[in-house]
């Protein structure tokens, strides 16, 4: 009995801290409705002395989150830092503080803990940094305010704000310092050890010569990049008004953001050909505005000054007349009013560096950790789109992946790390790899990087190659309250399938998307003649001297190309004809084994050569591609 009553007392006992569990979850439940606790507080002026010293250990050029995250983790490992900025700025942040980009897109990991909400990939300096704002969307006076407070903290930060104009100085092969003009017109040439390149787009790294892909130029589309967002803002929201937001927020909603209201898509905009909407991202401030990141603008050119200011322009003239097109089709917009743009355009893609290694798609297919891993990611792929034609797509959502230190550590040129989008990641892996928060960590990394090569007198690219020093970097990293533990991995159902290998070198020039869900490469479902033929238009893109020839002329003489079943002989004919062979249909398959450009094995997973599946016509790309290009996608 005396047992039996323990028992009792014991169950009764976790019954209880169940309960208090549940109700501490629920708690924390409901705090995301409601609105922001606090008043906008006062925006705090940024400290910029200026350079004090001739030279420093660290010079960090760029003051955008990466690069405060860079500056303040060289500081606080005893380093002397230089935080030095190119463009007419006052406070720190960039594009979340002046380009309105207040709605974090979050590398969340697998499991979360039973009651915590949000469990991040990226700890250290971006949760010390997250701890200071409001939530998932944040008030940009908040940010900025939290960003000073980090970098007035750290007395090795030297600030230079406003430079005219910026330059790496080089001995060789080697990044030595940086020549700046100052915003007084002055000059100054300012001696470092390792510069941290956090620009957005490269900028000191392309100047000291480092070989970069443009854009989408890594799939044969030079001219093709994700679209710039203008960010405007609307007025008069009340706590009542965010609320009522839920029901059109069909892809999330809490206290500070709101993701959906898809008819903004429909949006008929005065310029069509250069801007659209899409649905809305709508971050809430402390004042009762809300910032709407939602408007694609279309050829501009991050690179050229003038094709900003076009850009800016354009969102300018088009934010009022997409205010009323919202406030004539969401009652919820009704009674708000217009309140101005961002004084920053939101810039989504330009350089991509080549790097010691460069991060690919295949890395996130297969979520693959890394040696040399200083962060992790798990956003979705987002290719957000290029033009009008293309409304973008979700290429495929990762569980996680690594992030090697290789990735910062540029091609042909030392004494240089380079943080944030344009580090080393190709065009679709950078879909994921571009989301600040990991931007922010891969700052961190560099910065406790440039400690530990000063330190053992070696240059960046040499600590890159040492497994020993990049075990103790990660060891350093993890002191200073970085998690750099690989979670848990689940296979994915695709890489169970027998024509993995295929979807690998198909999704690898994006002739594939699997949507969020990672269901739409659809492996098992019957392809069609229209649909090979743009895979190998696709193909012929990414290898253009390769396939001199036209695929599209191999769907001549079919009624509707979209609706016939694809045979082995059609798929072959198109590979021939992209390639410039002068065969008939029936010889195509004959010529391609003849040449080898297709393998035995490849033809021996085709169940039905009648009606090539997915898969089926992936593993014939990716022999064709192997076989005659050399491509080589493991």
């Amino acid at each position: 009995m005396a047992g039996l009553s323990f028992r009792i007392k014991l169950g009764g006992v976790l019954a209880l801290v169940v309960i208090l569990l549940m109700a501490v979850y629920l708690w924390r439940d409901a705090q995301e409705d409601g609105g922001p606790a606090v008043k906008q507080a006062k925006l705090e002026p940024v400290r910029a002395a200026g350079p004090t010293q001739s030279s420093y250990d660290v010079i960090v050029a760029g003051t955008d989150p990466e690069g405060v995250m860079a500056a303040v983790s060289a500081a606080r490992n005893g380093l002397h830092v230089l935080l030095v900025d190119g463009r007419d700025r006052e406070i720190f942040g960039g594009l979340m503080t002046l380009g309105w980009l207040n709605s974090l897109d979050l590398n969340k990991a697998p499991k979360r803990n039973f009651a915590e909400k949000l469990t991040f990939l990226d700890k250290g300096l971006f949760q010390e940094w997250y701890d200071k704002i409001e939530g998932t969307s944040f008030d940009v006076t908040t940010a900025a305010n939290a960003f000073n407070e980090m970098v007035r903290a750290e007395p090795n930060i030297d600030v230079l704000l406003k430079a005219k104009r910026m330059e790496p100085v080089l001995s060789g092969a080697n990044v030595v310092g940086l020549r700046v003009e100052k915003e007084d017109g002055s000059t100054a040439e300012i001696g470092s050890k390792v510069l941290i390149d956090a620009t957005q787009d490269a900028d000191l790294a392309a100047a000291a010569g480092v070989p970069f892909t443009f854009g989408r130029e890594d799939l044969g589309e030079p001219d093709a990049k994700m679209a710039v967002t203008l960010v405007f803002k609307m007025s008069g929201v009340t706590p009542e008004i965010w609320n009522s937001f839920r029901a059109e927020a069909k892809n999330g909603f809490d206290k500070m953001s709101a993701s959906g209201f898809y008819a903004a898509s429909e949006y008929v905009s005065s310029n069509p050909d250069r801007v659209k909407l899409r649905g809305l991202n709508v971050g809430r401030q402390n004042d009762g505005t809300i910032l709407l990141n939602a408007m694609h603008i279309y050829g501009v050119d991050p690179l050229d000054p003038q094709s900003v200011q076009e850009g800016l322009e354009i969102g300018r003239k088009e934010a009022p007349l997409a205010v009323e097109y919202l406030k004539k089709t969401f009652k919820e917009f009704r009674n708000l009013q217009f309140a101005g743009t961002a004084p920053e355009l939101y810039v989504r893609e330009s350089r991509h560096i080549e790097a010691e290694y460069r991060l690919t798609i295949r890395d996130l297919l297969e979520n693959r950790d890394a040696w040399d891993a200083v962060a992790y990611g798990s956003y979705e792929v987002d290719i957000q789109s290029t033009g009008p034609s293309f409304p973008g797509a979700v290429a495929m959502k990762p569980q996680a992946y690594g992030v090697p230190f290789r990735s910062l550590v540029p091609r042909k040129v030392d004494g240089m790390l380079v943080v944030g989008r344009s580090a080393g990641f190709d065009s679709l892996s950078h879909g994921s790899a571009r989301v600040i928060p990991l931007g922010m960590a891969t700052g961190q990394a560099a910065g406790a990087a440039a400690k530990l090569a000063i330190e053992k007198g070696i240059s960046v690219r040499e600590l890159s190659r040492s497994k020993a020093d990049i075990a103790e970097l990660r060891k350093r990293l993890v002191e200073q309250g970085m998690d750099l533990t690989m979670p848990e991995i689940q296979t994915p159902d695709y890489a169970k399938h027998p024509e993995y290998s295929g979807l690998l070198a198909a999704a690898s020039m994006a002739l594939t998307y699997g949507g969020y869900d990672n269901k739409g490469f659809a492996l098992d479902e019957a392809s069609n003649a229209q649909r090979f033929a743009n895979a190998m238009s696709a193909v012929k893109r990414v290898y253009a001297s390769s396939f001199p020839g036209q695929p599209q002329d191999a769907l001549a003489g079919i009624g509707d190309p979209a609706k016939a079943a694809l045979t082995l002989d059609q798929a072959a004919y198109t590979i021939a004809l992209a390639a410039g062979l002068q065969v008939k249909p029936d010889q195509a398959l004959d010529e391609l084994i003849a040449k080898k450009w297709v393998t035995e094995s490849s033809l021996a997973l085709i169940h039905d050569r009648g009606r090539l599946t997915n898969g089926d016509s992936f593993m014939l790309v990716r022999d064709v591609a192997e076989q005659y290009v050399g491509a080589k996608f493991d």
